[in-house]
């Protein structure tokens, strides 16, 4: 038996001795048959463990916890010789719980999904155009100001630019245009283009 064995009839007949009261024998191995059954199978158990993890340990820890489910139940298992398909239950519904239980936060996918990294300017500089380009726009007629801030920073269509504002699209598109002419000529923004 190996040592992880041990500590399995060890954390199992502790578990069992937890919540079944003074009826049940507190030694390590309350069951002599038990322990005798983790002797003989252990191998065969583990194999069928590992062949449903990728990770050895995950593996010893699956059977550890499938071995304690059956040492909880051992005074209900009618049929001793059906031992090794009780066992096999358990490890495969503890792992079908552990594997619900995961969270998914990655898929395997042919190519990545994160754009390309484009080059980024000095934060100062951009900083500066953006105030630059807000009292540039300050500086247009409350209508045309209305109709930029709807358009290019709300991103509002034309359609419901000139719905909010109870004009019709012409308008908008006039008046926009407009605006975005003023917008170019406008010296404090000269440098940008």
């Amino acid at each position: 038996m190996t040592a992880s064995m041990v500590s399995v009839c060890t954390s199992a007949s502790k578990a069992a001795t937890r919540g079944t009261g003074p009826t049940r024998a507190t030694g390590p191995f309350s069951y002599p048959s038990f322990a005798s059954y983790v002797r003989a199978r252990q191998p065969v158990l583990l194999r069928t463990a590992r062949s449903l993890t990728a990770n050895p340990s995950d593996a010893e820890d699956l059977l550890q916890t499938a071995l304690t489910k059956t040492y909880v139940a051992w005074d209900r298992i009618e049929d001793h010789r059906a031992l090794d398909g009780y066992v096999r239950r358990a490890l495969l519904n503890t792992r079908t719980s552990q594997w619900r239980k995961r969270k998914v936060d990655e898929f395997a996918c042919d190519e990545l999904p994160e754009p390309d990294v484009l080059p980024s300017g000095d934060p100062a500089e951009q900083q500066v155009l953006r105030d630059a380009m807000w009292r540039a726009i300050t500086k247009l007629p409350d209508r045309q100001r209305a109709m930029v801030v709807l358009r290019y920073y709300e991103d509002l269509s034309e359609a419901q630019t000139a719905e909010v504002l109870g004009v019709s699209i012409g308008t908008v598109k006039s008046a926009v245009s407009r605006a975005l002419g003023k917008l170019r000529e406008d010296p404090e923004l000269t440098p940008v283009r």
